[in-house]
Parts: structure tokens; C-alpha cells; sequence
């Protein structure tokens, strides 16, 4: 039996059973999922940094911002939480659709 042992969405236990397998599976604490969560959002990233199309890309953004939105809810915020602080951000420092890229500073 191949091991995982890795947070998954809450319907992949049902999606095994349905395709008549069986499965072991736990309910992590507070502590641990949000150890765990940290832990999928680098997966999701890197798969992110693996794609080759712009239709596997978003598909992986997606993924990024499911976690995402579920360390919002760790942290005791949620989604327009992060948007506002975006936002914030954005007007204060800018974003970054003019692809700048810093070389040096002379102090």
C-alpha cells in the first residue's frame, strides 16, 4: 500500500472510496495542519514551477490560493483579509507589472 502522508482536499477520502478503495486518513490538530499547510503550499508552488502551459499554470494558481486561503483561516483571517493587505502594499510600495528588476543601490 503506497504511503502519502500529506494534507489532501477534504473530498479525496470520498473520491477513494468511490473508485472502491480503501484508505487511512487522521484529523490533524491545530498545530499540525498548520505545519502541514505550510508544507502544501511549497508542493503547490513547486508544481506551479513545474508546468508547461498556461492552462497547467493556472490550474497550479489555483491550488496555490486554496492553500492559501485555508492559512487565512489558520491565522484567524480569510481571503479579503490578505486582498486588503495586498492592496496596502500595492499602493505603498507598488505591484509589479512594470517587471522591474533591482541590480544595486549605492549607499
Amino acid at each position: 500500500m503506497p504511503e502519502y502522508n500529506k494534507l489532501v482536499r477534504d473530498r479525496i477520502p470520498e473520491i477513494i472510496s468511490e473508485n472502491g478503495k480503501t484508505y487511512e486518513a487522521i484529523t490533524l490538530s491545530d498545530e499540525a495542519f498548520k505545519i502541514e499547510l505550510r508544507r502544501k503550499l511549497l508542493e503547490e508552488v513547486n508544481e506551479y514551477l513545474e508546468v508547461s502551459s498556461n492552462e497547467e499554470a493556472i490550474s497550479e494558481l489555483g491550488d496555490v490560493v486554496e492553500v492559501i486561503c485555508a492559512l487565512a483561516g489558520v491565522h484567524g483571517k480569510g481571503y479579503e483579509d490578505i486582498e486588503v493587505a495586498r492592496e496596502e502594499k500595492e499602493k505603498e510600495r507598488g505591484g509589479f507589472s512594470n517587471k522591474v528588476f533591482l541590480k544595486t543601490v549605492d549607499e
